[in-house]
């Protein structure tokens, strides 16, 4: 196994599903406030792309800020909870959330500028992987959890640890119903990102707006 480097930010760590992470008062808190406001397979879902990211970042080596890539994972799916509601799209609305939590415990703007951006780019990989490392990293583990992206290099006795300890609980049901539920109440919110895709096959009369139609609607004669 890869050697794992010291945490980033300093202080202690523990192992959770085998394994070996930062622990801080403040991931403490996430942790808590996470599990109180989301559904047990998005909790999960959150658990387990915190520990893929915190895994890929040991195997690839690198300097980044750990705390933040665990605040950043933990929050990232938020706006898909019903304690976080508002007319954009679940994306923004998590990351302001997540801004305003992370202001809360008092972390400095550099810090919540990049858990902003993770939360609010998680589900678009093609930006967020090209940013800094801890909101690339954090993407990377998202993207692991959610669409298998890296998969092969877990080790499959650390995938099978991680899978035990927190299950996905029927996840891709799950994780379909709460997009879709999106795409029901505010369609208007989806026409440039990927919950168009959920909408467009499960949602009947789903209608969002479409790129080509504001180009075209443009009032401009050409």
């Amino acid at each position: 196994m890869t050697a794992i480097a010291p945490a980033a930010t300093g202080g202690k760590t523990r192992v959770l599903a085998g394994v070996t992470v930062i622990d801080t008062p403040l991931i403490a808190r996430v942790l808590e406030y996470v599990r109180k406001i989301s559904e047990p397979y998005l909790f999960n879902h959150a658990v387990r792309s915190w520990l893929f990211a915190a895994r890929l970042g040991q195997l690839e080596g690198g300097s980044y800020d750990e705390e933040v890539v665990a605040v950043a994972t933990l929050l990232h799916d938020i706006g898909l909870t019903p304690s976080i509601s508002g007319p954009r799209r679940f994306e923004v609305e998590g990351a302001d959330a997540a801004r305003e939590f992370a202001r809360k415990q008092g972390l400095d703007e550099n810090r919540v500028r990049l858990i902003w951006d993770t939360v609010a780019l998680n589900s678009t990989p093609s930006i967020a992987l090209a940013k800094e490392p801890e909101v690339a990293l954090s993407t990377a583990g998202i993207g692991l959890d959610y669409g298998g992206f890296q998969y092969h290099k877990i080790p499959s006795s650390e995938m099978k640890g991680i899978l035990a300890a927190f299950p996905r609980l029927d996840m891709k049901r799950g994780f379909t119903d709460s997009v879709c539920r999106i795409c029901r109440l505010k369609p208007e919110s989806t026409y440039d990102n990927f919950a168009r895709d959920f909408g467009e096959r499960f949602v009947d009369g789903y209608a969002p707006p479409s790129t080509v139609d504001y180009l075209l609607n443009a009032p401009f004669d050409e």
